[in-house]
């Protein structure tokens, strides 16, 4: 996947998200169309990997 494609992907999910809070229903329906095996793996992985960056940085 090339750069600009997991950009999109990243705003994509983040609109479906804010989408979601603003109203429930349609966005949770927009979010499980998008959310493939592979999207949310990323995410998953990026919430890894933000806990551990911030628990990293409480500790310095």
């Amino acid at each position: 996947m090339n750069k600009s494609r997991f950009s999109d992907v990243v705003v994509g999910a983040a609109g479906n998200v804010a989408g979601a809070i603003v109203d429930p229903r349609e966005g949770f329906t927009r979010l499980r169309a998008v959310a493939t095996g592979r999207t949310l793996a990323t995410v998953a992985a990026g919430l890894v990997i933000g806990y551990l960056a911030a628990r990293l940085g409480r500790r310095r």
